[in-house]
């Protein structure tokens, strides 16, 4: 399985809002130069995210977007899932409504509790970290903080 540029930029950008704005907007053009991402993809991405529930934006020169909870509550796998959909590894391990699928090999397949398991620890994993998380491992690494020009003042 590998996921698309959608959810490693999408988890990027979020990342970087809750680093550097914190609970401030963050404008599209910023993110984009310190992760290198096309503001116009950034755009695409950023709508997903704000159907899940995970930004909001807010317009005017003081605008842009922010997240829509705190750090701490947004979970690696809610970006994932807000971009790719439910986070699978094989069909016949999804859930709908909460109920397994049905595969024609149900009860037959031996790999199927494989799949299933797989699954299920990569989902209980992105749901452990959260973007507090990453913060924590940014300021870890010593990546530096970048100011927000403007909500500066000079005297």
């Amino acid at each position: 399985m590998k996921l698309s540029t959608k959810s490693r930029y999408g988890l990027r950008a979020l990342f970087d809002m809750a680093y550097h704005a914190g609970t401030l907007p963050a404008q599209i053009k910023d993110i984009s130069r310190r992760q290198a991402i096309s503001p116009r993809y950034l755009e695409q991405i950023f709508q997903d995210l704000k159907k899940a529930g995970l930004l909001k934006s807010k317009r005017g020169p003081q605008g842009g977007y922010q997240l829509a909870r705190k750090p701490e509550e947004i979970t690696v796998r809610e970006v994932v899932e807000a971009a790719e959909g439910e986070m699978s590894l094989v069909d016949c391990s999804k859930e709908d409504g909460g109920r397994r699928i049905k595969c024609e090999f149900d009860n037959q397949c031996v790999t199927q509790r494989v799949w299933s398991e797989a699954s299920r620890q990569l989902n209980a994993y992105l749901e452990s970290v959260t973007l507090k998380d990453l913060c924590e491992e940014a300021r870890e690494m010593g990546l530096e903080k970048e100011l927000d020009h403007r909500f500066m003042y000079f005297i």
